[in-house]
């Protein structure tokens, strides 16, 4: 006896003209966004660098305030410095995920 193996359900192919359809809308759309890319890009790029400058100007700027007006055993600066870093990395990281999130979701809508 043997035994025949099991075949994968097979999904009804779309028709020819379908596919042509979607694979030519796939092509438009990367060509709409393709000149958008590099500005799209540095823009980012510039967005996440400012994301992180400014937070942490602003702290090295408060711990030198405080430092001047408030002196004492440990030092401000260096401490709301850090501080501004990590709110500025956590802040790009959030600007980073919610593209990313944009990016995937485009992609799965041109699958269907």
């Amino acid at each position: 006896m043997t035994e025949e193996p099991q075949s994968k359900p097979v999904k009804p192919k779309a028709s020819l003209s379908q596919e042509v359809g979607a694979k030519a809308a796939r092509k438009l759309k990367a060509r709409r966004n393709s000149a958008q890319g590099v500005w799209f890009g540095l823009g980012m790029m510039g967005l996440i660098g400012w994301s992180v400058v400014i937070p942490t100007l602003l702290g090295a700027a408060l711990g030198i305030w405080l430092d001047s007006h408030y002196p004492g055993k440990h030092a401000w600066t260096l401490a709301l410095l850090v501080a501004g870093l990590a709110i500025g990395c956590l802040n790009a990281w959030h600007w980073v995920a919610k593209e990313d999130r944009e990016i995937r979701s485009g992609q799965e809508d041109d699958d269907e």
